[in-house]
């Protein structure tokens, strides 16, 4: 009887398919996506830019809302919501109205933040380990169109830092991908066009 080494290697191929199939997959890691709450107001769709005329009074208004935590405040908060590392962004548009959301909260007449003052912030992202979380920070990047933007300057401090980037980073003109690196792993954070547009 002749042997077809094509055909003795049929039922060997049909067993490790048929094995394949009845493995299951490993499960891929989540993928975390930057969410915002629903209805901010006042309403802005051009995302992190140095201050201008149009970006300074909408902060103004922001401020005047008052309230404990106006969403347009502190739209960052879990922005990027993971068991690792907690987010806090600082902008030309929040130093504005965190100034005026302050003092409203207080019962004072709004005050006028100064102009140029805002003028000379750029984006500092402060990232801090999360309740629980013993993975300390170590750097932060911006991926987009196919490159990294790390930070301008950077700084570290108890298991958290300070992370400063150009606006050129945040431009609402591509999703951009927050890469988070801290001792113990990597978390990575997607932020969508529209998303990137609403930020301020």
């Amino acid at each position: 009887m002749r042997c077809d080494p094509v055909r003795s290697w049929v039922p060997v191929l049909l067993a490790c398919v048929t094995m394949a199939a009845l493995v299951p997959a490993a499960a891929a890691a989540p993928q975390i996506r930057a969410a915002l709450p629903a209805g901010i107001t006042p309403p802005w769709d051009k995302g992190i830019q140095p201050i201008s005329r149009d970006s300074y009074y909408n902060a103004v208004a922001c401020g005047k809302q008052g309230g404990r935590n106006p969403p347009c405040v502190f739209w960052d908060t879990g922005l990027c919501r993971n068991d690792d590392f907690t987010l806090a962004f600082y902008t030309p548009y929040k130093q504005v109205a965190y100034e005026v959301w302050q003092a409203v909260s207080r019962h004072q007449p709004a005050p006028t933040p100064s102009y140029a003052a805002a003028q000379r912030t750029r984006i500092v992202v402060a990232v801090k380990p999360a309740a629980g979380s013993r993975n300390r920070i170590t750097s932060v990047a911006v991926k987009r169109g196919g490159r990294t933007v790390p930070p301008a300057t950077r700084s570290l401090d108890g298991g958290g830092g300070r992370f400063i980037f150009d606006f050129a980073a945040f431009a609402p003109t591509a999703d951009v991908m927050l890469e988070m690196t801290g001792t113990t792993g990597t978390t990575s954070c997607l932020i969508a066009r529209p998303v990137l547009r609403q930020l301020r």
